[in-house]
């Protein structure tokens, strides 16, 4: 069988995802055809075997989202599935995509989703003749190396790590493929060091085209084959205007949200009832500090290394810093830490994650009761896996403080400026100020309906960026110094509050601060 170059070409090279899918059905013969027409160096199609055991090109399990049928192609005879479709358009077998490139400069690139399928795939190719790749599931990729030592393979690679010399020696690839958001100027930087290649799927957004390019990957799959060729045409000076993507991926964000929540659940559990060891001071005899808290931070660290390879900490006890564009996790492994110190049981745990100031998920231990609050982007928030909601309180008439309790806390161990008169102006209200000794649950606290608003003198991502997702994520109002609407300020405090209390909280918190400094 040939196999693609593996010489980097200067110029960027294109994928047609699946074919020509702009001008035809995905995984179709003509879509392959038109794919080969317009000039794709690599055509990467899709394959599943029947249940006679003709590989066919298809990516789903089912037939239903392309041909209308809602069976498993796994359960069906060839001569089943050939009977789907019209004239012009049928399930192909992959013997029939392979002399379409055959002769061509296109090369296929057979993307195997799942071991199993792999050695039927290979058979199927070996002494076609056409020119073929391998993409895919990293053990289907091992048993093609094994049963084919020349196979052109490009690598899984969907970390944000370097790839390690153990991977490469395992499958060695020709190119590693990612998906572009996780890619970064060191990895791309390494793979090339390594003579390979990098490519990057699905790349679909112009700005994410010239991006990639910029990072230096030399091929891009996309499902927008005349978009990429005006993006690669612009040149290397248009491509370095590109912003940063800043988006985690699915798979990615799957593995956040379970990271996030087991730690969560660890976290309570252990700071229950963990010895407290020695209690040190950092800044001054009020600033605690006790076995409990580095003990947490470090297991935050060493799972997170482990799981999520590539994403950065930055913690209350260990300090770290974040980068542009990379994911970073803000942890205050004890929040409340001088409660924990004198046996207060009045503690939380708070993790989030963020790229470039755009929070994706946290978590809020809420230690002493054993709750667990977590929030995902325009997914909502939960309380105990119940979904907390304050949007139901829109257009309420209640917008009165009578009766009702705000929360806040000390700046450090002293007043903030003005914390006299937002305390006089609340109490006039007949409304009551509590100060617990934690920031976390202090902010987060509205969104469960503990208290109708909660102000922070000084906001700081490692103690308030998990709780302020929190809050907004229920439909809660945050705002900053300036009275705008934000859940990460540049500066300065934030306010949390039920929609209806935020207007006139604002208003004594506005006036508090001005009178007092």
């Amino acid at each position: 069988m040939s196999t693609a170059p593996a010489t980097r070409r200067e110029a960027p090279r294109a994928t047609a995802h699946r074919g020509d899918v702009e001008r035809h059905r995905e995984n179709t013969i003509p879509a392959v055809r038109s794919a080969v027409e317009a000039g794709a160096d690599f055509i990467e199609v899709d394959v599943r075997v029947t249940r006679d055991g003709h590989v066919v090109l298809l990516h789903d399990a089912t037939l239903e989202r392309l041909w209308g049928d809602d069976r498993p192609v796994s359960e069906l005879d060839w001569a089943e599935v050939a009977a789907l479709g019209d004239s012009q358009h049928r399930v192909p077998l992959l013997t029939d995509a392979l002399p379409v490139v055959a002769g061509t400069s296109s090369t296929l690139l057979i993307d195997l989703g799942t071991p199993q399928i792999a050695e039927s795939a290979v058979r199927v190719v070996l002494g076609s003749g056409a020119s073929v790749a391998w993409c895919g599931d990293f053990e289907a990729m091992t048993v093609v190396r094994a049963l084919d030592p020349e196979a052109s393979i490009w690598m899984p690679w969907d970390r944000r790590d370097v790839p390690s010399a153990e991977f490469l020696a395992r499958l060695r690839p020709d190119v590693i493929n990612s998906e572009y958001l996780v890619l970064s100027d060191e990895i791309v930087d390494a793979v090339h060091r390594a003579g390979l290649r990098v490519a990057c799927w699905t790349v679909d957004d112009e700005d994410a085209m010239r991006w990639s390019l910029a990072r230096g990957v030399d091929v891009v799959t996309t499902n927008r084959l005349s978009l990429f060729r005006t993006v690669v045409a612009e040149g290397p000076a248009s491509w370095e205007q590109a912003p940063r993507p800043v988006r985690l991926t699915g798979d990615e964000l799957v593995e956040a949200i379970a990271v996030a929540r087991e730690l969560a659940d660890w976290a309570n559990d252990f700071t229950r009832n963990a010895d407290l060891g020695d209690v040190r001071t950092k800044a001054n005899a009020a600033d605690h500090v006790t076995a409990v808290d580095l003990a947490v931070e470090r297991h935050v660290r060493e799972v997170i290394a482990e799981r999520l390879p590539g994403h950065l900490v930055v913690g209350e006890e260990l300090g770290g810093a974040a980068r542009p564009g990379v994911p970073c996790w803000y942890v205050d492994p004890v929040d409340g830490t001088a409660n924990l110190a004198n046996g207060v049981p009045w503690t939380a745990f708070s993790l989030a994650l963020a790229i470039d100031r755009e929070p994706f998920v946290a978590v809020v231990g809420d230690v002493w009761r054993g709750q667990v609050f977590a929030a995902v982007a325009g997914r909502g928030a939960e309380l105990d896996g119940q979904p907390l909601d304050l949007r139901t309180s829109i257009g309420s008439t209640d917008v009165g403080l009578a009766g009702k309790i705000v929360s806040t806390e000390l700046l450090n161990h002293s007043p903030w400026p003005g914390m006299d008169l937002f305390l006089d102006g609340l109490r006039d209200q007949f409304c009551t100020l509590r100060v617990m000794g934690s920031g976390t649950l202090t902010l987060a606290g509205p969104a469960a309906g503990r208290g109708v608003g909660a102000v922070i003198e000084r906001f700081s991502p490692i103690d308030h960026l998990a709780a302020a997702l929190v809050v907004r994520e229920a439909g809660g109002i945050l705002l900053d110094d300036n009275g705008d609407e934000t859940v990460w300020p540049e500066s300065g405090g934030i306010l949390a509050a039920r929609p209806e209390h935020a207007p006139e909280l604002y208003k004594l918190w506005t006036v508090a601060r001005r009178t007092g400094v």
